[in-house]
């Protein structure tokens, strides 16, 4: 007779506290700022429009924000962490964009149903711990026949790699889902395709450009959220293996010579609701 496995449910606010608390930790806008290219191509991939109603979800420092809003849409701008959607206020602000920023949970997004025309988000929902809700909630607040635009890392590229390295020091909270099946095209389908009447996916790359290996592991140690705290979290020889681990794979990946540059493939995503 076959034992039954009684698999606990993940407390999934317990989980998002934590998470909140990662990413708020260190200063992740100055990683942000780097991949502004990704919110511009992904603008273009939702062909944004003039004075559509667009949301970027969980949106940090406003990457996407900012992306549809020179594209002269309405664009309101949401995540958790209160001090991301600050900085990107301020970029906003300093290209005078109209954008409206508000403080919100990508898994109850705190809007009327079919309130916007396209809904974006790059590297950010692919972190909540409950993808279905988020998913839902994208769907949700989306008119029929507008554009969910997605940009995700994929579990085979350079980032959805560092999570397995850092994931082998600090193990991930049980029971939650990868953040990089987002990356996979039947995920995609999974999670939007019963309300989609159309999915298009594209592999793109985004290259981390950086002096060094050692360069580019103190900067990610001191600001981006998940190294910072998961170097946090261990003790000197722990933090120490870690670093051999992420600097091999950086030097692994490293396409030029005299500076680091490693090319990062994500998943370009755009859903079409039925």
């Amino acid at each position: 007779m076959n034992a039954v496995i009684d698999t606990p449910t993940p407390d999934f606010t317990a989980i998002k506290q934590r998470q909140q608390a990662t990413w708020a930790s260190g200063d992740y806008a100055a990683i942000g700022t780097t991949l502004q290219i990704v919110g511009e191509t992904l603008a273009e991939a939702a062909d944004v429009r003039a004075d559509e109603a667009v949301l970027d979800v969980a949106a940090g420092n406003g990457n996407a924000t900012l992306a549809a809003a020179r594209r002269h849409a309405q664009v309101t701008s949401t995540d958790y962490v209160q001090s991301l959607l600050d900085k990107g206020r301020e970029r906003a602000q300093a290209e005078g964009l109209n954008v409206q920023f508000r403080l919100a949970d990508a898994e109850a997004l705190p809007f009327d149903d079919a309130s916007f025309d396209v809904v974006l988000s790059t590297f950010g929902v692919m972190f909540t711990p409950d993808h279905q809700t988020a998913a839902q909630e994208m769907l949700r607040v989306l008119r029929p026949g507008g554009r969910i635009a997605l940009a995700n890392w994929t579990p085979a590229g350079f980032i959805g790699r560092l999570f397995k390295v850092i994931g082998a020091h600090v193990p991930p909270p049980v029971g939650v889902k990868p953040p990089s099946l987002w990356g996979t095209e039947p995920h995609i389908v999974e999670l939007f395709g019963a309300q989609a009447a159309n999915i298009r996916c594209e592999r793109r790359l985004f290259n981390f450009r950086y002096r060094s290996a050692a360069h580019w592991v103190q900067v990610f140690r001191q600001v981006y959220g998940p190294t910072h705290k998961a170097f946090a979290a261990l003790d000197a020889a722990g933090a120490a293996s870690l670093e051999r681990g992420i600097t091999a794979l950086l030097d692994e990946l490293n396409t030029a010579q005299g500076s680091l540059v490693v090319p990062s493939e994500y998943l370009e995503i755009v859903v079409t609701k039925a």
